[in-house]
């Protein structure tokens, strides 16, 4: 008889993502209404929001393990656990807990050598691009916002992510911040550190550029004076397990249409006097 867990529920796209890179999809009765990816993810069975979750349905798909993740989760935990569900618990914050995550899942359903191979195949991947990013002539200065009211600045993962494909994160003392709360620079410290580039990613929502732009006194700030905003979906970057990749990938495609630009327009240099 297989004494692994067969009957999972995933609470987080996270978990999810990891669970078909794995092969155990299958085992998958149940996930998160934020779920992406992969696309047949979104067929199995939706039991909960981030933040909520569906009793009922949970009751009735009797999962043998339940995946949810971070503190905000807390209180699903709580709810569970007291029905007497087996809750696992990550809270990731960077990369090498990303890594530490996928081992950690492999080893729950029995799948430690595909886990391996996971692990293995997604810092391959981080690694290329950083191999690529040295042919880049200076690292870029970089504003990653999370949110828009108030004022969020990107955590740890993602400032991991602008230092290996290239960038430098302006507010790399904020990014250690566990809580939201912790990462909200003042408005004029962003336009006194001016950034080259802002990217900018919105939990749960459109990003508005123009609103970015319009800020008081951002006009000042080289990255809205070149028109160099963009967005980065937030299952994209935001959700810290392999869909990081994604948004790695349109990181290092903007940073290196960046560079091109600014080659192309290179004025000539003089030519030296003798």
């Amino acid at each position: 008889m297989n004494s692994w867990p067969q009957r999972i529920i995933c609470l987080t796209a996270e978990t999810t993502e990891i669970l078909y890179a794995l092969g155990a999809g299958d085992r998958i009765v149940g996930v998160s209404g934020y779920t992406v990816r992969p696309p047949e993810a979104r067929l199995k069975e939706k039991v909960s929001a981030f933040t909520s979750l569906r009793m009922d349905k949970i009751k009735i798909l009797k999962p043998d393990l339940i995946f949810a993740f971070s503190d905000l989760q807390k209180d699903m935990v709580r709810e569970l656990t007291g029905e007497g569900f087996t809750v696992f618990v990550t809270n990731q914050r960077s990369l090498k807990e990303v890594g530490e995550t996928i081992v950690a899942v492999g080893r729950l359903l029995g799948l430690e050598e595909k886990a391996g191979e996971v692990f293995d195949s997604f810092f391959g991947e981080l690694d290329s691009l950083e191999k690529k990013t040295r042919e880049f002539p200076k690292r870029l200065q970089v504003y990653f916002e999370e949110w828009d009211d108030p004022l969020i600045s990107g955590i740890e993962w993602v400032g991991e992510i602008l230092q290996k494909l290239g960038g430098e994160d302006i507010f790399q003392e904020l990014s250690q911040g566990k809580t939201a709360k912790e990462r909200q620079p003042d408005p004029a410290e962003v336009i006194r550190r001016n950034p080259e580039v802002i990217l900018a990613s919105w939990c749960g929502k459109k990003v508005r550029i123009e609103k970015i732009r319009s800020r008081p006194g951002w006009d000042r700030i080289e990255a809205v004076q070149k028109n160099q905003i963009y967005e980065i979906k937030s299952p994209d970057i935001l959700q810290p397990g392999l869909s990081l990749l994604h948004g790695a990938r349109q990181i290092f495609k903007i940073f290196s249409a960046l560079h091109k630009e600014r080659r192309s327009f290179a004025p000539r240099s003089s030519p030296s006097t003798q």
